[in-house]
């Protein structure tokens, strides 16, 4: 027979293993609590009415799209500090204590109660009738919209995110299969699957094996939105991983800031930047690179004085980067700066320059090098590594020590521990050296996920990843100078080396270490 004392901590044994069971399977947002978080993280109604906010002293009225809830208390309602303010936990099990509140500043109050949080959130006052802190906004809020809000902040400390379980961690991308960043889609892949197998063999991250979707964005913009939506909606993964989808950088990073997914990649190794809160880059960018390419330019070779000539392959991507590098050249005493597309099948070149920077990918480098000599021209060529290695032993040698390339790291960053750990997953997933920068970026991203998702800690959110992942300085990925990000700081390596190339030869001469901008458009 089992004694009474056995049968009471059975009992409570499997109560404890229901209980987390249930939070582990959170029931799903009832249609309330759903329209609640839609404010809580966007200021959105769930009628699709505007929501305003008065702020300040002076009751100025904002949308509340442009200062949600979330954007202070976070994601997860844990609150962050930010700009001198410390916003308090929104967990109700918090608010609600029974053993009462304190405020920052020693203030001691009441338990709140459904009427007192509205009257918070509406008029910024607490249960003891004190006035909140006046970065408080007060939300004007129709009845149903309160009832959704309080409703979603009951349930917000067991709305665990998207793509997270207690024994997983859902990861994504998109990579292309086919067309003409086919080979590179498929590098990328490979670092990744190695990747993730690495880390699930050494038991995951805080016991979570990881999983890893991979989607061919397809040929176009449309196409991509849909494998983004996919990604969100229906695979609804946790974080998305060193995507190359260059038909989305226009709109996102604001998809990733409406879903409130992070996304950690070398983004703009091939186009644009994209600013945002969501996104940590390990690499620096084309901008970054081209900018370095035109210090060293300008501080070792003097050629301010030009004529110079930024020449780029004609897609929205590359466009924009060379318009942007032009704006800076200019804004820093450069002389006789043009802007032409590049067209590999036209004749037509412009001539006379002394300096020319190439952006764009294929084999238009060479050519334009070609077409340069055949004209009697041999100016110094200026580019990123990542986009004209494949074709720099096509150009001809009379430029020899005359092309500068810009490289993310060179062997020199290299620690044997890195070397080795690249080299085994090299070996493993049958890759040899091809595309270096998109595999060493894709392989830093991976660090750094699993770097923030170990110190996010168990209990780990996307909120609290972002946050970890802004803490991060003179991180060691053993394949790179040491990286750091901050709040305001979502790259991180803002620099690049400048290396020559003697093309008889075949060898690589590093002219200007790795240092990182001060100086940004």
């Amino acid at each position: 027979m089992i004694k009474p004392i056995a049968v009471s901590v059975l009992v409570l044994s499997l109560l404890l293993l229901c209980a987390l069971s249930l939070r582990a399977n959170a029931l799903p947002l009832t249609p309330s609590e759903s329209a609640g978080k839609r404010l809580y993280r966007e200021g959105l109604s769930g009628s699709g009415e505007p929501i305003m906010a008065r702020v300040g002293a002076a009751d100025m009225l904002l949308p509340a799209t442009s200062l949600p809830c979330a954007n202070c208390h976070g994601a997860d309602g844990l609150g962050r500090p930010e700009g001198g303010v410390r916003p308090p936990e929104l967990h109700w099990s918090r608010l609600s204590s029974t053993y009462g509140q304190q405020q920052i500043n020693g203030r001691d109050y009441p338990p709140y109660t459904e009427g007192t949080l509205a009257r918070a959130i509406q008029e910024g006052r607490d249960p003891g009738n004190n006035q909140l802190d006046p970065a408080m906004p007060r939300f004007v809020l129709s009845m149903n919209d309160q009832r959704n809000l309080i409703a979603y902040l009951k349930r917000l400390a067991d709305d665990r995110d998207p793509g997270l379980t207690p024994d997983s961690l859902h990861l994504g991308t998109l990579l292309p299969s086919q067309g003409p960043l086919s080979e590179q889609g498929a590098t990328v892949a490979a670092v990744l699957k190695g990747s993730v197998a690495r880390i699930n063999e050494a038991g995951g991250i805080h016991g979570r094996q990881l999983r890893l979707t991979i989607i061919d964005p397809g040929p176009d913009r449309v196409s991509a939105e849909q494998a983004l939506d996919r990604l969100i909606d229906k695979d609804q993964v946790f974080a998305l991983i060193a995507p190359l989808v260059p038909a989305l950088e226009p709109e996102l990073a604001e998809r990733l800031e409406r879903a409130g997914i992070p996304l950690i990649g070398p983004l703009s190794l091939l186009g644009t930047a994209q600013t945002s809160r969501q996104i940590f880059e390990p690499l620096p960018g084309l901008r970054e690179q081209m900018i370095a390419l035109a210090n060293y330019a300008a501080d070792s070779l003097r050629v301010l004085q030009g004529p110079t000539l930024i020449s780029y392959t004609n897609d929205p991507g590359q466009r924009l980067a060379a318009q942007n590098l032009v704006q800076y050249l200019q804004d820093h005493a450069w002389q006789q700066v043009s802007l032409r597309a590049y067209d590999s099948a036209q004749d037509e070149l412009p001539l006379g320059s002394r300096s020319v920077f190439y952006l764009g990918c294929g084999d238009g480098f060479s050519r334009l090098a070609e077409r340069l000599q055949k004209a009697g021209q041999v100016p110094y060529l200026f580019a990123a590594s990542n986009q004209v290695a494949g074709d720099l032993l096509q150009v001809p040698s009379s430029f020899s020590r005359r092309v500068f390339l810009a490289y993310p790291f060179v062997p020199s960053d290299w620690t044997l521990a890195g070397r080795l750990a690249l080299t085994q997953l090299r070996k493993h997933q049958g890759l040899g050296g091809q595309h270096s920068v998109l595999q060493v970026g894709a392989f830093s991203s991976m660090l750094l996920l699993s770097e923030g998702m170990k110190q996010a800690g168990r209990d780990a959110s996307r909120e609290k990843l972002i946050s970890a992942l802004e803490g991060l300085h003179d991180f060691d990925t053993g394949l790179t100078p040491l990286l750091s990000f901050g709040p305001g700081r979502r790259q991180g390596l803002s620099g690049a080396h400048i290396v020559t190339v003697d093309l008889p030869d075949q060898r690589f001469y590093l002219v200007a270490p790795y240092k990182p901008i001060t100086a940004m458009p």
